[in-house]
């Protein structure tokens, strides 16, 4: 479905996405062949160094990690969805500003660089169970400010979130995205207990109802049940494909905005990896509909990036274990015959 512009512009680049440097994972698997070690003994280890070259088209490296995290607000929050009012979001960002929140702890043992970014919070989207949450334009020109978020240089981004209300919009367009009831998908997110579960399953429920006869349209699904923060990290996943930067997605809500690209394309994830598996209930469903498989499983569901943040020590250790371990001849280790 095409709607005009300023979408096409988006479903154009989708369309036309770099692919993997195949010269570069050859030459990979090249020297693993000689490395120190049996073949295959570093498990994913060794997919990752492969993945890295092939999205950056050298030999794998990693010097400069950033974790970029967007917030939103959501106005479907009135319907009660969230424990926690919308004013924590912008208490955050100045958490995060400060230092004080645990992806800045993490980031500081990893030696990553981090991002926040502001998108209007004093303006939160519309309810999505009365109207779509942004225009074609506003969502389009979030997308777009996503893709910005790259300048200054990373060769590893990681994709985080902070938004009161979120999961809901994120179960929302699952539900959009793959069927099956609104229960499927609706979670605890911040803290929500068995009643307020089944609240957040019926505003999910109506949100979609009314929405439907314009949700064949991954774009449509975004803007009408997103939130900023969600189409900002759609649009950073996507510029980052374009530059050739391998990608770390976080957690459930992270994930929703690469289903809408994944949905536009099946291999417009091609250059991301799945940093955890969030305790949301329905993250290891979304994650599957992906294809892709998590690298950790730590019973986290804070967001922040903070998942994909502590994905980064695997990332780094892949890449050094590739391009420092010594080669059999250079070890004086003898190789089997």
């Amino acid at each position: 479905m095409t709607t005009g512009l300023p979408f096409d512009d988006f479903r154009a680049l989708v369309s036309n996405l770099p692919k993997p440097a195949v010269e570069a994972v050859e030459a990979v698997q090249q020297r693993d062949a000689v490395l120190t070690k049996p073949a295959g003994s570093l498990g994913r280890l060794e997919e990752i160094a492969e993945w890295l070259a092939a999205w950056t088209g050298r030999a794998p490296a990693v010097t400069r990690p950033l974790v970029a995290v967007f917030a939103g607000n959501h106005g479907v929050t009135a319907q009660g969805v969230s424990p926690f009012p919308s004013a924590v979001t912008a208490q955050m960002v100045e958490n995060f500003a400060a230092g004080g929140a645990a992806i800045n702890q993490i980031c500081i043992a990893h030696d990553i660089g981090l991002k926040v970014f502001d998108l209007a919070l004093d303006v939160p989207t519309a309810d999505i169970t009365q109207d779509a949450a942004l225009d074609e334009r506003s969502c389009a020109a979030t997308m777009a400010f996503g893709m910005e978020s790259i300048a200054g240089g990373t060769d590893l981004l990681c994709i985080g979130e902070m938004g009161i209300g979120n999961t809901t919009v994120a179960a929302a367009i699952y539900y959009a995205l793959y069927g099956g009831t609104a229960q499927d998908w609706a979670g605890a997110g911040t803290g929500a207990d068995a009643q307020g579960i089944e609240r957040k399953a019926a505003v999910i429920e109506k949100a979609v109802a009314l929405h439907k006869p314009h949700l064949k349209d991954p774009f449509e699904v975004l803007r009408r049940l997103g939130g900023r923060e969600i189409a900002a990290m759609a649009g950073a996943i996507l510029a980052a494909r374009v530059e050739r930067i391998p990608v770390i997605i976080d957690g459930f809500v992270a994930t929703s905005a690469a289903a809408i690209l994944h949905a536009a394309s099946p291999d417009a994830l091609d250059h991301c990896l799945m940093g955890h598996v969030s305790a949301e209930q329905a993250h290891i469903r979304a994650i599957e509909k992906l294809g892709k498989k998590p690298l950790l499983n730590l019973g986290m569901r804070l967001g922040e990036g903070t998942g994909a943040a502590l994905a980064v020590g695997i990332v780094k250790s892949a890449a050094l274990c590739h391009s420092g371990m010594a080669t059999f001849e250079q070890a004086g280790v003898s190789d089997k015959p």
